[in-house]
């Protein structure tokens, strides 16, 4: 996921001013990687850091802790399936989730702009609520802040997470190995349609929702299960192609994948065809993958089947022996083609 968060490598292009100017207006992928790779690399590398997860994670006493920030400025500020209020909640919960952790407690921050309705805030403040008491966390600290009308775009929310991690298992992208299995949770695509439909006011014949939603029991369930877990990531922005060739950069592992075994619902795909996105690189926000290693794969889609958030659990590819950090993509008709991070954001500000 291409967030500044995880400080993950990046190619060594400098950055130029046009870059510079992209990036400030929601551009990502590869702008996004250099701006983490020569701005905050550089001056905060450490080893939390360098593990390039989605979460610090901390030995404290005898307890290891996951730590994780983000932050929120979704524009509309509800769509289908949800708002920016169970965006914010579900999130945090996830990259939680993605250390191996089981979610605890949460701080929010609020960026208020000036003229907001109060009526608009409650209902954010009431989902939020609601999808804490979902996740099974609570938000045990915040602060809010004013800005002048027209600095703010309404609201943004910035969100700290932490939980404890149980299992014994190091999960991360240096833990893959050759042969584990790759499997994604659940369909891509939907949270980035949704955000695109009320956006720009388009309709389709069915309705397409968000699938913001947490996703922390599906994982715990692999791990209580005893499933050798290698690495685990949440798709969202810059979607699973992006995090795939993240994971694939930062392990120096290639990925094979499978374009058929994607699961992608059918009139998501219509809609990506009539706005020209690739769904591969559209947001997720209740979607992962799992690298779980090899004579584990039936056992955990098993697993994952039996949760509603996994439902549609398929197993997408396989990392290979070589070790030159790409990600082949099978297509439908058996062409295969390289993986790359986007160059600009298909989608900007959808999470």
């Amino acid at each position: 996921m291409a967030d500044p968060k995880t400080f993950q490598m990046a190619c060594p292009v400098p950055l130029t001013d046009t870059e510079t100017v992209l990036l400030a207006h929601g551009g990502g992928g590869a702008l996004m990687h250099k701006l983490i790779e020569e701005v905050f690399l550089p001056r905060f590398k450490n080893p939390w850091l360098a593990a390039q997860h989605d979460g610090a994670v901390l030995t404290v006493g005898n307890q290891r802790l996951a730590f994780t920030t983000d932050s929120y400025v979704v524009h509309p500020l509800f769509f289908p399936g949800g708002d920016i209020g169970h965006l914010a909640v579900n999130g945090t919960v996830n990259d939680l989730a993605m250390c191996g952790a089981r979610p605890l407690y949460l701080s929010a921050g609020f960026i208020l702009e000036e003229g907001l309705p109060m009526e608009t805030l409650k209902r954010v403040v009431d989902s939020m609520r609601e999808a804490a008491h979902t996740a099974g966390v609570d938000l045990v600290t915040g602060d809010t802040k004013v800005v002048d009308r027209g600095k703010g775009d309404g609201l943004f929310i910035n969100t700290a997470g932490i939980g404890v991690i149980e299992t014994p298992q190091t999960i991360s992208p240096l833990s893959i190995l050759p042969g584990d299995g790759i499997l994604v949770s659940g369909d891509v695509g939907r949270h980035g349609i949704a955000i695109m439909a009320v956006r720009e006011g388009l309709s389709f014949e069915t309705a397409i929702e968000s699938d913001t939603a947490p996703v922390a029991q599906a994982v715990l369930n692999l791990l209580t299960a005893g499933i050798r877990v290698h690495c685990l990531r949440d798709a969202t922005r810059g979607g699973l192609a992006s995090i795939l060739v993240e994971i694939a950069q930062a392990a120096k592992r290639d990925l094979a994948i499978d374009e058929a075994a994607i699961p992608v619902r059918e009139d998501v795909r219509g809609a990506c065809e009539i706005l020209g996105l690739d769904p591969l690189y559209v947001a997720n926000e209740g979607c992962f993958a799992a690298f779980v290693a090899e004579a584990d794969i039936p056992r955990a889609l098993e697993v994952l089947r039996r949760d509603p958030r996994g439902s549609q659990a398929s197993l997408i590819g396989h990392v290979a022996k070589e070790n030159s950090g790409l990600v082949t993509l099978k297509g439908a008709i058996g062409v295969p083609r390289i993986l790359d991070q986007l160059s600009g954001e298909q989608l900007p500000r959808i999470c």
